[in-house]
């Protein structure tokens, strides 16, 4: 099948010119549905990270344009997430008009990882690379998430070990210690610009995981913790609304995951949070702020 690239609005065809400014986003809906009748009879639209998005008003209004009269091509979404729950935390309605079918990719397993890694290998000089370092930074991605970004991060880092301590040549220790290295990189990208409250919602949510052999624990306990971790730092206290909403923040980013556990009639909806990355991990990297440290020192 021959397919053709256009750019979405051909002035030619549509004669309508879309500011990047100036409208409101009713009238840049309006002429949306313009542009899509006067160049498609049908069209996909691919919608990637959707799950970054603040709401999902975007696809209620793409599901529901041509039953609502406001289009006559009619539209189909590819909705592209790594969220595998994002659809049941969308509204009912959304969900009813969207009749979404769900397909679900596998993360790359050691051996497809393996291969990408040996097309990166050229950005080391020859034989730097002893033969256990691909194979075993593949296997470390493949364990954890399957990821082929962070699996070449894990080489390039093990790379950089090996330059800062003089090596010659990369090895499996060099691996190793790179490992620890993305764990905390990818962690402090996201929580080093959190604000002190957040950093002090996820430290509560740390020592628990640290401290128990459960993994998942109830928003009342986490804020119990929270309020220890504020007394002792010197923290002002905030609402249990707000420190909802902060955890809630946290999932959106991907450091945690919450999880609504259903206790029947007497028990009623009660909201469970887990810790995505490795609470050792967590806990280092958030005490590395000069305020949270006197927490260590308790």
């Amino acid at each position: 099948m021959l397919c053709e690239v256009l750019k979405l609005n051909d002035e030619d065809i549509t004669d309508t010119t879309v500011p990047h400014t100036g409208l409101s986003t009713s009238k840049y809906y309006k002429l949306l549905w313009q542009i899509l009748d006067a160049q498609f009879d049908s069209v996909i639209i691919i919608l990637d990270e959707i799950d970054l998005m603040n709401d999902d008003s975007l696809l209620m209004k793409l599901s529901r344009a041509e039953e609502a009269g406001k289009i006559d091509c009619s539209i189909g979404i590819i909705a592209i997430s790594n969220k595998i729950q994002y659809v049941d935390n969308t509204n009912e309605r959304v969900k009813s008009s969207f009749q979404h079918k769900e397909l679900f990719f596998k993360p790359y397993d050691a051996n497809q990882l393996r291969e990408i890694m040996h097309n990166r290998a050229d950005a080391f000089q020859d034989d730097v690379l002893s033969d256990d370092v691909i194979p075993l930074s593949a296997a470390f991605a493949a364990q954890e998430h399957g990821d082929a970004r962070k699996a070449i991060d894990i080489l390039r880092h093990a790379g950089e070990v090996a330059y800062e301590t003089g090596a010659e040549k990369v090895r499996e220790e060099h691996v190793r210690q790179a490992q620890q290295h993305a764990e905390k990189d990818r962690f402090r990208e996201l929580v080093n610009g959190a604000p002190t409250q957040a950093k002090a919602a996820l430290l509560a949510l740390t020592e628990l995981s640290v401290n128990s052999d459960d993994d998942a624990f109830l928003t009342s306990r986490v804020y119990d913790q929270y309020e220890q971790i504020c007394d002792h730092l010197d923290m002002d206290i905030l609402s249990v609304r707000r420190f909802r909403d902060i955890l809630k923040e946290q999932a959106f980013l991907g450091v945690l995951e919450i999880e609504k556990i259903n206790k029947g009639s007497a028990g009623g909806i009660h909201l469970q949070n887990r810790l995505i990355e490795d609470p050792q991990v967590v806990r280092e990297t958030i005490l590395e702020d000069t305020r949270m440290q006197n927490w260590d020192d308790k």
